[in-house]
């Protein structure tokens, strides 16, 4: 009976001592290259900060580049949610405890972050180069779209939860093989989706369906840059999307990648590299 209670107790303090080092987890990891101005570059959703490497090696040779990868994603500890507003905060810590005035350069949902945090107005940002990001993705997908229409707690979540490992991996194939026209880089997209913690891919992307700053990017005193791809949609229905999209958004530029899916920096890397630099030269 003794021994029974003891293996009760000892395993509760395991749970406990678990608990305690998930909480502990950051939310970002970041890892910095190069000298000079400070770049900071956040990748899209379930990908590492290595999607950047190609423009990345290009221009750590006149800037600070810092690299950051979520928690979650390409074997980074996952943390409790809220997890988009966690890595959000985390990010504008990370700012401010550096004391930089950085260009953000953020893909798909790193660009959404950038946005988001410019809204707030609470870290310094110099510049927005958005490539392939949104406002709100929920709108992109849901007509009269508001937040209060997504729940964390929904059947399809629930499904995605219990989906076996062979299911998941065809539908993440399925769905890389849209986001990139390179094929030599759909498999290494879709690794990296399914190495992901799979509560952080499903409530993480919730998190970001729920997301909607249409009406907060009035806010936005800084310069965006976008930068939207074509393919596949063309570029009378990607401009639509943007206009609807950005509204409310005072000023910005856009350049539109002709040849490219969604992972421009895979699709037209020598392209987003001069566009990028030309940014970052003005």
């Amino acid at each position: 009976m003794k021994n029974h209670i003891r293996w009760i107790y000892a395993t509760i303090a395991i749970s406990i001592i678990s608990i305690q080092l998930l909480a502990q987890n950051s939310p970002i990891k970041i890892e910095v290259k190069g000298e000079g101005s400070d770049l900071i570059f956040l990748p899209g959703f379930g990908c590492p900060g290595e999607v950047w490497n190609i423009l990345v090696d290009e221009l750590s040779k006149d800037h600070t580049c810092h690299v950051v990868s979520y928690a979650g994603f390409n074997d980074v500890p996952p943390i409790e949610g809220p997890w988009l507003q966690n890595v959000k905060d985390e990010i504008g810590r990370y700012i401010l405890n550096q004391e930089i005035t950085p260009t953000i350069i953020g893909h798909s949902l790193g660009g959404t972050l950038a946005l988001w945090l410019a809204t707030e107005k609470v870290v310094p940002i110099n510049q927005i180069i958005s490539v392939d990001g949104l406002a709100s993705v929920g709108a992109l997908m849901i007509p009269n779209f508001s937040s209060d229409m997504i729940s964390h707690k929904n059947p399809q979540n629930e499904l995605m939860m219990k989906m076996p490992s062979d299911e998941f991996n065809q539908m993440i194939n399925q769905m890389s093989s849209t986001m990139v026209l390179d094929q030599t880089y759909q498999g290494k997209i879709s690794r990296w989706i399914q190495k992901a913690d799979r509560k952080t891919y499903v409530y993480g992307y919730t998190d970001l369906l729920k997301l909607d700053l249409r009406n907060s990017l009035q806010e936005i005193k800084v310069p965006v840059n976008i930068i939207a791809a074509i393919k596949p949609y063309g570029k009378i229905a990607v401009s639509k999307t943007i206009s609807e999209q950005y509204k409310q958004l005072p000023n910005y530029r856009i350049e539109y990648a002709e040849n490219s899916a969604h992972f421009i920096m895979y699709d037209e890397p020598e392209w987003l590299e001069q566009i990028v630099k030309n940014i970052l030269s003005e």
